[in-house]
């Protein structure tokens, strides 16, 4: 298992299916936008539900400062679908159904539990913030839009 990956590193680059069954590789992205990537434990559960609510609600100030998110879990493309459906979220959320990305990024909580943590990474593929709390989902929205406006400044 990786170790997780900190302020400084470079991003890994990656593909996975969206939610709507379609190859996402993040690595095009490099060098287009900012990359605000969050790994959370289960669609529909009540913490990573009102996480994706809060991502949802601060989405355009996102877009506005520069950056895309994308949500990473374990669960299928079908799940994801019915969870952005039912919730109306504006973003993408990709499939990894054999952790192989969060193996990547080293983003395990204790005892190899899903972790909940998001990654900002700036348009050069390095890895501006690391915010991990399993208790406090709606505090990383703030703490990536805070770190994203002051390397945008």
């Amino acid at each position: 298992m990786a170790k997780h990956l900190k302020v400084g590193d470079l991003a890994p680059a990656f593909s996975l299916m969206d939610q709507n069954g379609n190859m996402v590789d993040v690595g095009q992205m490099e060098g287009k936008k900012a990359l605000v990537v969050y790994f959370y434990p289960k669609d529909f559960s009540t913490g990573c539900t009102m996480q994706a609510h809060e991502f949802r609600e601060m989405h355009e100030e996102f877009l506005k400062n520069g950056a895309d998110v994308i949500g990473v879990s374990s669960d299928s493309v079908e799940s994801h679908k019915k969870f952005a459906e039912e919730h109306e979220l504006p973003f993408t959320l990709l499939s990894d159904p054999d952790n192989k990305v969060r193996d990547l990024y080293g983003a395990w909580g204790a005892g190899r539990t899903p972790g909940r943590i998001t990654y900002l990474i700036d348009r050069q593929g390095v890895i501006r913030m690391v915010f991990t709390s399993q208790m406090k989902p709606r505090k990383h929205i703030s703490e990536a839009l805070r770190v994203l406006k002051e390397i945008n400044v």
